[in-house]
């Protein structure tokens, strides 16, 4: 097995001391070992941490023990070097930009997340080209143009954002389009599927999903059936493959030449513009 666990996870739930939990998951995950990028702000939190999987797994039991983060579940993967080159721990203003505060969870109702299918369940939609009450079934990329560009699924809409906050003005613009359709969004982790799914439903569009875990739950899952090419994230692994592994090694050998990356892809770093 490959020596450095990568975990992604988020969850939307209140945090009332996003400062407080700042200082102490940077300490943890620190002493763990970790390196990554921890997004936290007054509506949840985000994450992408790489490390031994001993410091992994034992920073991820010390944020379940907190109620607000007992039901985490981090997708895992595994690489032979680390893909973060620092530990980054910020308090943003949402722990994913769209520019819409508002549009989260629904923390009061048992229902106020977004709906969403898991992988399996979108498979066999796929499969037979429609969900179970045989409505059409189309894909909606939420993620930013350079991603898509480098895999996304077969027949997906893409409509060709330049940073996640577009995607209100474009949802807007095409969503007659999606009428009458079973809309699956997805993106790298869940994160971006999820608000975005949100913003749909408060649009006025009634079949709406996400796709549960993102793209990378789904590999785990599934293998990548119906997705063509890799799934771009953000770190030195450059993307990984539907298998989960790296698309490159963090540190190659001398002489060899890495993918170009987008320049958007280096600015933004490990910061997810999960974009998890």
């Amino acid at each position: 097995m490959l020596p450095i666990l990568n975990i992604a996870s988020y969850k939307f739930v209140p945090i009332a001391d996003p400062n407080q939990l700042q200082a102490e998951l940077r300490t943890q995950a620190l002493a763990a070992g970790l390196t990554g990028t921890i997004l936290l702000a007054e509506e949840g939190l985000n994450l992408f941490l790489a490390g031994p999987e001993s410091g992994a797994r034992a920073f991820v039991a010390d944020l379940k023990a907190d109620a607000r983060f007992a039901d985490l579940a981090p997708k895992e993967s595994w690489s032979a070097t680390q893909p973060f080159k620092k530990l980054i721990v910020k308090v943003k203003r949402e722990i994913i930009r769209m520019n819409h505060p508002t549009i989260q969870p629904d923390f009061s109702q048992p229902t106020g997340r977004a709906p969403a299918a898991d992988a399996h369940t979108v498979r066999r939609w796929l499969d037979q080209g429609h969900d179970d009450e045989g409505r059409p079934v189309v894909t909606l990329d939420t993620r930013n143009a350079f991603e898509v560009d480098v895999g996304t699924f077969k027949g997906a809409i893409d409509w060709r954002l330049n940073k996640f906050s577009d995607f209100p003005q474009a949802l807007l613009e095409h969503r007659a389009e999606l009428q009458n359709k079973t809309v699956v969004s997805f993106c790298t982790g869940g994160i971006r599927c999820e608000k975005a799914a949100l913003f749909m439903r408060e649009a006025g569009l009634k079949h709406v999903v996400q796709l549960e875990g993102g793209i990378l739950k789904y590999f785990e899952e599934t293998g990548g059936a119906h997705y063509q090419g890799d799934c771009f994230v953000f770190d030195e692994r450059i993307a990984v493959k539907p298998d989960l592994s790296a698309l490159q090694d963090a540190s190659p050998e001398p002489g060899a030449q890495r993918p170009k990356r987008d320049p958007r892809a280096g600015r933004l770093g490990a910061v997810l513009q999960p974009e998890t």
